[in-house]
C-alpha cells in the first residue's frame, strides 16, 4: 500500500496545532495531533446571491474590466422584441440606475469600466453599427464600427478596447479601438457568435460561442495584440455564456450547450480549464459578467424561459467570505423621527424625537427606550421634549445635546444637555451654540460637538465645542467648509466629521479631528446628511442619510466605499455611536413618505476568515 510520502515525495507534518494560515500554507497537508485530524488549506470556491438588477433583462453587455465592487451592465432586452436602454451600476452589494443608452439594443459588445465604458453594435430589429461611450453618468455617440453586427464579445478599456466574433460573416473579425477610431486586428481562428471575451487589447481571451458543427463551441483563443492562437478548449462547449477576468486568470459560467441551459462554472489559469465545484444557483444564458480575475467576479441578468434580474458573485479564495448585511431587529414602542441615539447594538438608547411627520413642534417627545439586542423597553424620560437631538456615550452613561422643542415651553432647548445614568436623565450645562441634528462624538465625560447655529433651516455654522462631563467649552477648531447636519464619529481626540448641508459640495466632505484641529479627509462616495454613524476615526460607518436614504458607506482610515443597503429607506434615525463599524444600529427615522418609523435594523460587517479543512476518508 502506497504511503503519502511515496506519492507526494514529502511527509505529512505532525503538529500540535495548526500552522499560521495564509497563502504560503495553501495546498499543505498536516496532522493536528491535539485534535487527531488530518487537515489541509484549500481554496473555497462558491457563488452567493447579491442585489438584484432594477430591470430584469438578457443579452446585455458588461464593462468587463470592472471589479466585483464596481461594475456596469447595460442594454439587453426585457422580452424578445422589447429592447432596453437601461444601464445599471454595481457597488458590490446593490445596483443603482446610471445614465441610459441612447439606442436601445441587445446582443451588443461591451468593455471598459464603470466610469469609462464602450457599447458597440447589437440588435434592435436589425443589426447595429452604433457605438456609445459612458463617462460614469451619461452616454455619448462616437465612431461607428465598420459594419453592423451583433453577438460579438468585448475586452479591454475605453482607450484600448477589442471586439471580436459576431453573427454576421465573417464571424472571425476582430476590431481594435483606441478611444476614437476602429482598426482591423488579427482574425479569430474559429468564427463564432455569442462568445465570452476577457482580458485586454494586447492580452485577450475568447471562449465558447456558437456556429457550425458542433453548434456550441468549447474553443479558446488567446490574443497578443496582433493575432489569435488556439489554446486548450473548455470542458463543456457552450454559447451565450458570461465571463470575466484576464487572459491567465478567468472564469466563465452559464450559457447553453444546445441541450440545456447551464449552471456550470469553469476556471482558466492561462493553460488549462478546470471545472469549478461551485455552480450558479440559477441556470441562465445571455448573461453578463465582469471582474478583475477568476477569484472575484459577478454574473448578472440572463434568461432561461424566465428573464432574470439575479446577481451572483463568484469567489475562489482561501478565505471564507461573509458579506456585510443589515437585518431586522425589534421595533420601537413609539414611532419617531429625528431621534437621538447612544450605546451599542446590544445595549442601545433612543431618546426624544418627533412622533409626527416632519418633526412638528407640538408632537416632540421625551420618550427614552433601551435596546438589549432584540427588543426595546421604556427608560427614563428626557427632561426636555425635543427633536433633532443628538447623543453619544453608552446606555448607562449617555449624553443628549441640542434639539428643537416647542418655543413657548422650552425656547432654549437647542442648547440643552442631559446625562443618562441607565435609568434617568439629569440636566447639565448648556452648549454655547445652538445644536440641531448635528454631530456629537465621544463619551459622557469627554465629548466633542460640531454644530450649525439656529436649528432648521439653520445657516451653516462652524462651531466646535468640547464637554468634560460638566461644562461645554468652545474651541477654535474649524472645518474648511462650514456645514451642519453631518455626523461625528469617534472620540474627543480622534473623530471624523462626515457630510452635512448644504449638499454641494458639503455632502461629500469628511474631516478628521485630533482634539485640537481639523484636517481634510478623503471625500465620501455618496452625499450624506441627517444620517447615523458608528465606529472610530479609522473604522467608521455612516448610513440612512436624507440624500440617499438606503445607502451605507464605510471608511478604513484611507478611503470610503459603499456598503450594504438598509432594507427600509429613512433618515434621521437613532444610531449607536458607541458601537463598532461592524455592529451598528439604526432605529426609527423619517421615511420618504410623510410618516414616522418604528423599525430597527442591525448591521453586521463582512468577514474573511481562513479556515483549514479536515480531510476524511471513506
Amino acid at each position: 500500500m502506497s504511503e503519502y510520502s511515496g506519492i507526494r515525495g514529502t511527509r505529512v507534518k505532525y503538529l500540535a496545532s495548526d500552522p499560521t494560515l495564509n497563502t504560503s500554507t495553501e495546498g499543505q497537508v498536516w496532522y493536528n495531533s491535539t485534535e487527531g485530524t488530518l487537515k489541509s488549506l484549500v481554496q473555497i470556491k462558491a457563488t452567493s446571491s447579491s442585489g438584484s438588477l432594477s430591470t430584469a433583462r438578457f443579452g446585455g453587455a458588461a464593462a468587463g474590466s470592472g471589479s466585483q465592487s464596481s461594475g456596469l451592465y447595460f442594454g439587453g432586452a426585457t422580452a424578445a422584441t422589447t429592447y432596453s436602454t437601461a444601464a445599471e451600476e454595481y457597488n458590490g452589494f446593490n445596483w443603482s440606475n446610471g445614465g441610459s443608452l441612447g439606442l436601445a439594443r441587445y446582443y451588443l459588445a461591451g468593455f471598459g469600466t464603470q466610469t469609462a465604458a464602450v457599447a458597440a453594435g447589437g440588435y434592435n430589429g436589425g443589426d447595429k453599427s452604433e457605438v456609445e461611450e459612458y463617462d460614469g453618468s451619461s452616454w455619448s455617440e462616437v465612431t461607428d464600427i465598420p459594419s453592423a453586427s451583433r453577438g460579438q464579445a468585448g475586452a479591454g478599456t475605453l482607450t484600448a478596447g477589442l471586439i471580436f466574433g459576431g453573427a454576421n460573416a465573417p464571424t472571425t473579425i476582430t476590431l481594435e479601438y483606441d478611444g476614437t477610431n476602429w482598426t482591423s486586428g488579427g482574425s479569430l481562428n474559429t468564427g463564432r457568435k455569442y462568445l465570452a471575451g476577457m482580458g485586454t487589447q494586447t492580452s485577450g481571451l475568447a471562449a465558447g460561442g456558437s456556429i457550425g458543427t458542433p453548434a456550441r463551441r468549447a474553443d479558446t483563443e488567446e490574443y497578443d495584440g496582433s493575432s489569435w492562437t488556439t489554446v486548450n478548449s473548455m470542458n463543456t462547449g457552450r454559447s451565450a455564456l458570461g465571463g470575466f477576468g484576464t487572459q491567465t486568470s478567468s472564469a466563465i459560467g452559464g450559457g447553453s450547450n444546445g441541450a440545456s441551459t447551464q449552471t456550470g462554472i469553469e476556471e482558466y489559469d492561462g493553460t488549462n480549464w478546470s471545472t469549478s465545484p461551485a455552480t450558479l444557483a440559477t441556470a441562465r444564458r445571455y448573461l453578463g459578467g465582469f471582474g478583475s480575475n477568476l477569484n472575484a467576479g459577478v454574473f448578472c441578468g440572463g434568461k432561461n424561459g424566465t428573464v432574470y434580474n439575479n446577481t451572483e458573485e463568484y469567489n475562489s479564495n482561501i478565505n471564507a467570505i461573509t458579506k456585510a448585511a443589515w437585518s431586522s431587529g425589534g421595533t420601537l414602542a413609539t414611532s419617531r423621527n429625528r431621534i437621538g441615539g447612544a450605546g451599542t447594538q446590544t445595549a442601545g438608547l433612543a431618546f426624544g424625537g418627533s412622533v409626527s411627520p416632519g418633526g412638528g413642534e407640538p408632537t416632540v417627545s421625551t420618550a427614552t427606550e433601551e435596546y438589549n439586542g432584540s427588543s426595546w423597553t421604556s427608560g427614563g424620560a428626557l427632561g426636555t421634549a425635543r427633536y433633532g437631538v443628538k447623543g453619544c456615550g453608552i446606555q448607562t452613561a449617555g449624553l443628549a445635546a441640542g434639539g428643537i422643542a416647542n418655543p413657548s415651553t422650552a425656547p432654549g432647548a437647542a442648547r440643552d444637555t442631559e446625562e443618562y445614568n441607565g435609568s434617568s436623565w439629569t440636566a447639565s450645562s448648556d452648549t454655547n451654540n445652538n445644536f440641531y441634528l448635528d454631530g456629537v462624538a465621544g463619551t459622557q465625560t469627554a465629548a466633542v460637538s460640531r454644530s450649525g447655529a439656529g436649528g432648521p433651516p439653520g445657516p451653516a455654522g462652524n462651531y466646535t465645542e468640547e464637554y468634560n462631563g460638566a461644562t461645554w467649552t468652545t474651541v477654535p477648531a474649524t472645518i474648511g467648509t462650514a456645514r451642519y447636519t453631518g455626523s461625528f464619529i469617534g472620540t474627543q481626540t480622534a473623530a471624523i466629521y462626515c457630510g452635512g448641508q448644504p449638499p454641494t459640495p458639503a455632502g461629500f466632505l469628511s474631516d478628521t479631528y485630533d482634539g485640537t484641529s481639523f484636517s481634510s479627509a478623503p471625500s465620501m462616495v455618496l452625499q450624506f446628511a441627517r444620517g447615523g454613524g458608528a465606529g472610530t476615526q479609522t473604522d467608521a460607518i455612516v448610513f440612512a442619510p436624507s440624500t440617499a436614504s438606503v445607502n451605507a458607506q464605510q471608511y478604513d482610515g484611507t478611503s470610503w466605499v459603499t456598503s450594504a443597503n438598509m432594507a427600509s429607506q429613512r433618515n434621521s434615525v437613532a444610531d449607536s455611536p458607541a458601537a463598532t463599524a461592524s455592529a451598528a444600529l439604526a432605529a426609527g427615522g423619517e421615511p420618504p413618505s410623510p410618516f414616522v418609523s418604528n423599525l430597527t435594523e442591525e448591521f453586521t460587517g463582512g468577514t474573511e476568515v481562513i479556515t483549514a479543512s479536515t480531510l476524511t476518508t471513506s
